[in-house]
This record gives structure tokens, C-alpha cells and sequence, in this order.
């Protein structure tokens, strides 16, 4: 049975639900803020805003635009080297390692170009298929968006 503390669940409007095993072992405090913003609602209603084909489709920012996050303060860096692959889980930033927060990415393929360098917390056990639903663009036309972002039961 899975871990109820490190398995999350996307129900995106593209289809369905997208479940990410979550990584303490690889990123302990960027599980723990994805946990917290999941279980605060933080993600409901939230939209992909950048989806680009054949590298990943980015999320977490509530104002849609790709510049703001939580009113959390921004994570140190986790780097490990875990690869950045299809279904991969990592956070965006700034130029500054330190400054993730909110807003994520989940890789289309292999982005191994990444590794080292942004901070991989999950990977996409079930559901891929309805990540690679997303309306494609940055930003899409008509954007896919995080129906309800919860901690499986």
C-alpha cells in the first residue's frame, strides 16, 4: 500500500489523476512544503501556465503568470543526483539556486540538461497520460489546471 505521507495526487482537468511519489529521501524540505501547500489547498484551481512539448509542463503559481509563488519564504536548494527523465517531479526557480517556492515541473522526457541543478522531490507513478494532455504553450491559450492537489488517503 502506498505511503499516504509521500504520495500525492494531481486531479487535473485534462482527464484525470496524476500520482507522484514524493522524494523525502532526495529533497526533505521541498516534500514538506509540496505536503503543506497540498494540504492548505494551495494548489486548487492552480494552472499550468508553461507547457512546452518534449520537455515539461510548469505549475505552482497561483497568479498564472510564472512570476510569484506562496507567501512562504523561497527553499534552499536540494540538489541530488537524481536524473531529470520522464515523469520527474522538480521545482522551478529563479537564477538563484535558493530561491524555489511554489511552482514545480513535470518533465515530458529525458531533460537530463537539468540534473544537478534544480531540486527533483517526486516522480509520476500513475497517470502521465494526462499530463501529456496539457494544452501546450507558454502561456497556453486555454490552460490545464489542478483540479484538487491532495495526499492519498
Amino acid at each position: 500500500m502506498a505511503d499516504a505521507l509521500n504520495t500525492l495526487v494531481l486531479n487535473l482537468d485534462s482527464g484525470g489523476d496524476v500520482v507522484i511519489r514524493l522524494r523525502p529521501d532526495l529533497a526533505p524540505g521541498h516534500v514538506a512544503r509540496i505536503r503543506e501547500l497540498a494540504q492548505e489547498g494551495f494548489y486548487d484551481g492552480v494552472t499550468f501556465h508553461r507547457v512546452i512539448d518534449g520537455f515539461m509542463a510548469q505549475g505552482g503559481d497561483p497568479s498564472g503568470t510564472g512570476t510569484s509563488g506562496s507567501d512562504k519564504p523561497n527553499l534552499k536548494a536540494e540538489f541530488s543526483g537524481e536524473p531529470h527523465v520522464r515523469g520527474t517531479a522538480s521545482m522551478a526557480r529563479t537564477p538563484n539556486p535558493d530561491s524555489a517556492n511554489s511552482q514545480f515541473f513535470i518533465c515530458f522526457d529525458d531533460c537530463r540538461f537539468l540534473d544537478g541543478q534544480y531540486t527533483v522531490w517526486g516522480e509520476v507513478v500513475e497517470g502521465m497520460e494526462h499530463v501529456d494532455a496539457l494544452p501546450k504553450g507558454e502561456p497556453p491559450s486555454s490552460p490545464g489546471k489542478i483540479v484538487k492537489a491532495s495526499l492519498k488517503p
